[in-house]
């Protein structure tokens, strides 16, 4: 199988345990147009009703792809690899994410993050979102709302709606104009 060069935004979840983060993030992918990609083994199954309870009217719209290790999916994808970690020295809002190469956002269990040998290999990959340090870390599905939105605020919400319409008025009856 050939590798996928298109430029586009990834989140990668590895080994995810909480079935309501991953459907939370499932629907961060599709309204953000995101590729979700999960590594097994997963802390519950793909039809968990908490999974698709979390983002059940999008599960259509949403590209996933499994895999059946890391290994697998270094070997199937390639573009610029970022490891969201509470260990990181830098600050992901930081990193310029270059929209020419697939970006690829990944995350560790929520227990145990990503595995220590993967972020020592690959120190300037990995990033760190800022929080106070007697914490342990952020809600999984929080940080990849927040690394996601980085990235697409950096490339200018390319292909995203940016402007929203009442239901029962209409903005231009307002006389402001955006």
């Amino acid at each position: 199988m050939e590798k996928d060069l298109t430029p586009r935004l990834n989140i990668v979840l590895v080994e995810p345990r909480i079935p309501q983060n991953t459907g939370n993030i499932s629907r961060t992918c599709a309204v953000t147009g995101a590729v979700l990609h999960m590594v097994k083994p997963y802390g519950f199954t793909i039809t968990d009703s908490a999974l698709k309870r979390a983002g059940l009217d999008y599960w259509d719209k949403l590209e996933i792809h499994e895999y059946e290790s890391l290994d697998e999916f270094f070997e199937k994808n390639d573009g610029d690899m970022y490891f969201f970690t509470t260990k990181g020295r830098k600050v992901h809002s930081d990193v310029e994410y270059d929209i020419n190469k697939p970006t690829y956002l990944i995350f560790g269990r929520e227990d145990k993050g990503l595995p220590e040998r993967l972020l020592f290999d690959n120190p300037e990959k990995c990033v760190r979102i800022p929080m106070r340090q007697t914490l342990r870390s952020l809600n999984l599905s929080n940080s990849a709302a927040i690394a996601a939105y980085e990235v697409l605020r950096q490339w200018d919400y390319a292909l995203l709606s940016r402007c929203g319409q009442l239901t029962q008025y209409k903005w231009e009856d307002t006389g402001e104009v955006p």
